[in-house]
């Protein structure tokens, strides 16, 4: 998994690009126009940041969202907007489908030449914590981002615009901040390759004993510098983020699975149901089986 800065590659004659895939992030189109499309290899699947703004909806599909410092759930008709060099990372259970739109629009950009966009640079500034959005707004923003594909020239852009003004009207109730804090990553950082190779070492093996010592072989640091350093591009300390992998594997579990309290602890990387129990209460505001009650089983298809 490398960790490295993603480049964005505007298309010749566009000011954003169009992304969809239809089974995996690993493998996206680039909508050129109606018809015409680039085959590019998906980034979303690994930990990464890039310059772009990125607005990305799944259309089907579910699994683990990483952004910034946050991790959690999401599943079909997620829509997230990520401000610029913010780490993130889906992890997909099986296949998925949707769309993104990335866009990097800087200071020196003709895109503030127009005093009609000024307004955005709020909205812009508040993307940096990674931003998902809800309710009646969502429901329009997907519809137009559904339109992207099949549009060209002026008429692409201008579904751009109508997109970021209702981004930007946004009433609070239908916003939900998923990082803690904004990140803007350095592409300059000499760790963030080692870094995500210590994540992916997480992801992989978070339900069985999870050695630092073995994060420092995979990283080539010291115990200092990796503590340092995981802080910074995570957000999260080594047994934080790993504590909340095993979190949401137990919430999955939870809702899906007829796994007693006990058992699904084990199974998801904890030795001490009470210290399960009391992480738990104290991450959720409940006890498992509260938790369990109140979202209801959801057995798999």
């Amino acid at each position: 998994m490398r960790g490295e800065r993603e480049k964005i590659e505007v298309p010749n004659g566009h000011s954003f690009r169009v992304l969809r895939w239809g089974r995996s992030v690993d493998s996206v189109e680039c909508v050129l126009e109606p018809g015409r499309v680039a085959h590019l290899p998906g980034e979303g699947s690994h930990w990464h940041f890039h310059l772009a703004m990125e607005l990305t909806w799944f259309g089907s599909g579910e699994g683990t969202r990483f952004v910034g410092d946050h991790i959690g759930p999401f599943r079909a008709g997620d829509l997230v907007l990520l401000g610029e060099k913010l780490p993130h990372y889906w992890y997909t259970r099986g296949s998925s489908s949707g769309l993104s739109l990335q866009w990097h629009f800087p200071e020196s950009h003709p895109f503030w030449a127009f005093p009609e966009n000024l307004p955005l640079e709020g909205l812009f500034r508040r993307a940096g914590r990674g931003m998902r959005i809800t309710g009646g707004t969502a429901v329009e923003v997907v519809e137009l981002l559904q339109e992207f594909p099949r549009s060209t020239g002026a008429r692409q852009l201008g579904l751009l615009l109508t997109v970021l003004s209702k981004l930007a009207g946004l009433p609070e109730s239908e916003r939900e901040y998923l990082s803690r804090r904004s990140f803007a990553l350095s592409d300059a950082s000499n760790y963030q390759s080692a870094i995500a190779r210590a994540v992916k070492h997480m992801i992989a093996n978070f339900r069985d004993e999870v050695r630092l010592e073995d994060l420092l072989l995979e990283t080539d640091m010291s115990r200092a510098t990796f503590a340092r350093q995981f802080k910074k591009h995570s957000g999260k300390t080594f047994s934080e983020f790993l504590n909340q992998l095993r979190l949401q594997a137990a919430c999955q579990e939870l809702r899906e699975s007829d796994l007693s309290v006990l058992d699904l602890s084990v199974a998801s990387g904890f030795s001490q149901v009470s210290f399960f129990n009391r992480l738990f209460r104290r991450e959720f505001g409940c006890s498992p089986t509260d938790y369990r009650r109140k979202k209801g089983k959801r057995l798999p298809t």
